[in-house]
């Protein structure tokens, strides 16, 4: 029985020092003796970081489908074509000509329509507009935006904003609101150009048949007369001025036109169409009305065709755009598309490589905490290395061993403005209680096999 008990004490004793001489347990740590390679162990302060992240790294960039979109479509809206001219009608017998002049038509704001030009204006210093890549260089470059079938002008780098139906007022403001929600300068001015979504269409016997835009101001009667050249009529007793508004004729004998200031005064609205005519004939004037208003449901319906092609394309390229982005990501789950990795070892929480994301730089920090960072119970925060190799050939590989000692923690700090690079090896070494723990858990099973021996013998 003693000599049992001797033996026991023996070989704890031996364990005991096993363990610190390391034979029982291999504990792994970083060396700058390390055989073949040579190491160089460099304390992480606030100084030496500028010279762990001076070597250059450019992080990969996603592929191009991730920073495209689906855009308008390259097609511009197609048009109906040229429409034929209007018919001829010989000259009739003239009756008794009526006047029946149009209701007077009110002032009101002009409200931007689909077409219309609109200028975006900003100071010459450097300001918010300026700054949207190819908006606005200075006040001497401005730049014209042509409201677009749905409504919508489209500002770089700001995107769309709907206008249709707005007065220049409400679409100053909301233009400045989307320069609010983007925390830019709202600086500017917002003016129309051209005015191209409301018109008067002038027809007959006049200088030149024209469509007159109406502007901030609604024009007169006897202004758009003039703008078509005035009224070209043999003998003003037998010709008349028929306006069609909303479905009805109004009649003015142009004699009766040319002494009252009244009735040249009077207001024209949207869709109005005015014609001189020589004769009396309604049913003439009928058939022009009608041609105009042929017009105008030919050209709808080539913009709905025009808008549901370019509908149909954008949905393409969308659906390209996608499959392109589940491709990529599909090949990056099968490990086809090449990656910069960092790797993990030690006692972190999970051994693994991790890879550098995309566009940007990742740190030290990034690393750690983004797996799971590590157990201070078996881990030793005043041991955290990161081991670079050289990419000099003339220097044989040799390893850098960035030391960052986090056992005070306002040293973490640090790890986040630690720049990593591709095949970074993170070592965080453990705990000297830890390497004691398991090298007597693996030579106590031994102990207990002996003394149980020493027991029965």
């Amino acid at each position: 029985m003693l000599k049992s008990r001797l033996a026991i004490a023996l070989l704890a004793g031996t364990a005991l020092g096993a363990t610190g001489c390391g034979i029982t347990y291999t504990s792994p740590s970083v060396q700058e003796a390390a055989g073949d390679v040579a190491v160089r162990v460099v304390p992480v302060t606030g100084e030496s970081l500028a010279i762990a992240n001076r070597s250059s790294y450019r992080p990969k960039s996603l592929p191009a489908a991730f920073y495209g979109n689906a855009g308008v479509g390259t097609r511009g809206v197609v048009g109906a074509g040229a429409f034929p001219d209007a018919p001829f009608f010989p000259d009739q017998q003239p009756e008794a000509l009526e006047l029946r002049a149009p209701p007077q038509v009110s002032q009101q704001p002009y409200r931007i329509g689909v077409g219309d030009v609109l200028l975006l204006a900003t100071r010459g210093e450097s300001n918010t507009v300026e700054q949207l890549s190819g908006l606005l260089a200075a006040q001497n470059r401005r730049q014209g935006y042509t409201v677009r079938d749905d409504g919508a002008i489209a500002l770089p780098e700001i995107g769309a904003i709907d206008v249709s139906g707005l007065t220049i007022e409400e679409a100053e403001n909301a233009v400045f609101q989307r320069l609010v929600d983007s925390q830019l300068d709202t600086s500017f001015s917002l003016e129309v150009a051209e005015f191209n979504s409301q018109r008067i269409v002038v027809g007959g016997a006049v200088g030149n048949a024209t469509a007159v835009p109406i502007g901030l101001r609604m024009p007169n009667l006897g202004e758009a007369i003039t703008a078509s050249g005035g009224a070209q009529v043999p003998d003003t007793e037998f010709a008349s001025i028929r306006i069609y508004r909303g479905g009805t004729i109004y009649q003015i004998p142009l004699e009766t036109y040319l002494t009252r200031p009244d009735l040249q005064r009077l207001r024209l609205a949207d869709g109005d169409a005015v014609y001189v005519d020589t004769t009396y004939d309604l049913d003439r004037a009928q058939r022009f009305y009608e041609q105009q208003i042929n017009i105008i449901g030919l050209r709808r319906g080539a913009r709905t065709a025009a808008l549901a092609e370019l509908e149909t394309e954008v949905s393409l390229r969308r659906a390209a755009l996608v499959e392109s982005r589940a491709t990529f990501n599909e090949r990056l789950t099968l490990g086809a598309e090449k990656r910069d990795y960092v790797y993990l070892a030690g006692e972190v929480r999970n051994q693994s490589r991790v890879p550098l994301p995309y566009g940007q730089q990742a740190s030290l920090a990034d690393v750690l905490y983004d797996s799971g960072g590590f157990q201070t119970q078996t881990g030793d925060p005043s041991e955290i290395y990161v081991l670079r190799a050289s990419t000099n050939p003339a220097e044989f590989g040799a390893v850098t061993a960035w030391h960052l000692n986090a056992g005070n923690v306002a040293k973490i700090t640090l790890a986040t403005r630690f720049e990593m690079r591709p095949n970074d090896v993170v070592f965080i070494r453990e705990q000297p209680i830890t390497a004691w723990g398991r090298s007597l858990a693996q030579i106590f099973p031994t102990l207990v096999n002996v003394g149980a021996s020493g027991i029965v013998d």
